[in-house]
This record gives structure tokens, sequence and C-alpha cells, in this order.
């Protein structure tokens, strides 16, 4: 039986790139695998949220996962900060990664250029501490975006690292695994290449019918193409990667027969792709609506949770230490 991780950051209500990049996939693997879902509480303080906000978007994610298809009774779901082995394995992790390999990723370039007045260490080192969120319970595989594929790259380098530094073969190098599939990175819909909170062009699952389709609505949009078969223009084909996974197959073919023959009403398309979603996100918003209000159980499934997820993170640690040369007298 493999082990899977996932994990995504404390910073809101999902969205579908959430629930179509990662989440929908594990929900599959929960029979099948040992799975750890976390909700990435530390990693959000590289951007320096309100600690009276934070508590909150924790409960917002894992009242989502839950409602999502997320069982705590095939699956181990805890929240980061609540397993404190991680942090020390990051610390671990820090003593073999370099700083110009870590400036050179991407997410820190990117983040750099958007909040210039704090690029602090948190975020050159994230790579690191989510590497220590994957290999603190050893884990095979870990189902991601495609947003995520260099820093899972990177997980597996600092594995390798360790393994030749310390002359083991402790950890293993965890692979990218969406069920033989593309990985799948859900656009925006203002026509950027991601969806995401902070770009602020997400669809939730807690959305209701009538937000949904007034995002879709206002989804960035043309005149229209002037050539049969012509190239669609990002912003187009955003729409239809998100047709792609919340449509059926009939449905989507008549819009890219509509499109190839320049007979594309954006009207219809739109109207279509919300009713579509609404239809994948419905079920999901009526049980969210009830969990949230149950405390109860969401205090159990956390409290348990961490019990699993230190059981497995202590373990690891105890070898790291051993390895590393930390020993008792």
């Amino acid at each position: 039986m493999d082990t899977v991780l996932s994990g995504i950051r404390s910073t809101g209500n999902l969205h579908l790139g959430n629930y179509f990049g990662a989440l929908r996939n594990f929900i599959r693997m929960q029979d099948e695998n040992r799975c750890y879902f976390f909700i990435a509480d530390i990693h959000s303080l590289t951007t320096h949220p309100d600690p009276k906000e934070l508590h909150e978007n924790v409960k917002n994610v894992l009242v989502d996962y839950l409602a999502a298809g997320i069982d705590p009774e095939k699956s181990v779901i805890y929240i980061q900060s609540d397993v404190p082995e991680t942090i020390e394995l990051y610390l671990y992790l820090n003593m073999h990664a370099y700083m110009g390999e870590l400036a050179k990723t991407s997410s820190f370039k990117e983040k750099a250029r958007k909040q210039p007045e704090n690029v602090n260490a948190g975020l050159l080192t994230y790579p690191t501490l989510m590497a220590a969120d994957i290999l603190i319970h050893n884990a095979d595989k870990v189902p991601v975006g495609k947003d995520q594929e260099q820093h899972l790259e990177m997980t597996r380098k600092f594995a390798r690292r360790f393994n030749n530094f310390y002359g083991v073969e402790y950890f293993k190098e965890p692979v990218a695994y969406n069920f033989g599939e593309e990985l799948i990175k859900i656009p925006g819909l203002d026509g950027s290449g991601k969806m995401g909170k902070s770009e602020g062009n997400a669809i939730y699952l807690k959305d209701s019918p009538k937000e949904i389709e007034k995002k879709v609505k206002r989804a960035l949009t043309d005149s229209g193409p002037t050539e049969p078969n012509s190239i669609k223009p990002d912003y187009i084909e955003n729409l239809f990667t998100i047709m792609r996974v919340v449509s059926t197959p009939d449905v989507l073919q008549h819009y890219e027969t509509k499109w190839n023959t320049c007979e594309i009403r954006y009207g219809d398309l739109k109207k279509q792709l919300a009713e579509d979603i609404i239809k994948v996100t419905s079920p999901i918003r009526e049980r969210i609506l009830e969990i949230e209000k149950n405390d109860v159980y969401l205090r159990k499934v956390t409290k348990e949770g961490a019990e699993k997820a230190r059981e497995s993170a202590l373990k690891t640690i105890t070898d790291v230490r051993e390895i590393v040369g930390f020993k008792k007298f």
C-alpha cells in the first residue's frame, strides 16, 4: 500500500482549481492507499495573514475537505501546525538546501515580485517546508497540479541529497500522481493562467448558483473567431479548459464545433458552463453548509488526525535524528 500526501494552504475556501487539481484524485485514492491530507497553516505565514482570520481560514478549508469527500475514517486529516515534527525536519532539510537553488524557483520569483515589501526567509525556503511536509511521512505519491511540479522535483532532490550525504537509503523520492492522466491546471476566469484566491478569479466550492452565474458571465471574451479552425486566445481556451472538467464530452464537442465553424455564441457557452459548474459544486455546497455548524465533529476530526499524523511523523524524526548523529548519552 502506497503512502499518498496532499495539502492546501489555509487561505480560505477551496476553489475549482483545488478540487480538480488534486482534491478529486485524492478522494479517489482513499480506498487503495494510506492517505495523509493536511491544511498548511504554517505555509500561509509567508504572506503574514491576519491572526484573527487564520483560524477561520483553517476551518473553511477543513470543512471543504470533508464536504468534498475526504473521509477521516479512511484518511488522516490534520492541521500542519499540530505536527511540530514537520518543522524539525524542515530545519534539517534547510541545512542541505542552498540559497542559489531556492532563489531560482519560479514560486519565489513570483512572490518576490508580488510582495516586494515582504520578501522573507519563509518565501525563500518554501520548497524545503513543502519537502518536509511530504518526507515526514515518507510519501510515495503526491497528487499535484502543474504549478507544483517544480516543488515536487525539489523534494526529490532534497531526499536524494540527504540520502547521499549520510550514506543511507532512507527517504523515498515521491512522484506526482494523477491516475496516469496529465496534471491539471485550472485557469482563472479573468484570462490569467491560474485560478486562485490572490488573483481574485476563482469559483469556490461554497459559491451559490447566483454567484457562479455572475462570475462566469464576467469572464473575459471577445467578438469571436473570424476564420474556421483558428487557434483560441488564452482567455477563450481557459473557458474550454474548465468545460473539459465539468461538462460532458458531447457538450464540449458541441462548443468546439461552434468555435471551429465561427458560430460560437459566448452567451450560450457561458450559460452552459455556469450550469455545469453548478451541477458539480451544489452537492458539495450543501454538505459545507451542514458541516460548518458542527464544531464538535470538527474538533474530533482534527484531534484524531493530529494523533495519527504525529505517530507517523515521530517515527520519521526519530530515525532522522539518529541518521544525523543526534544520540542520547
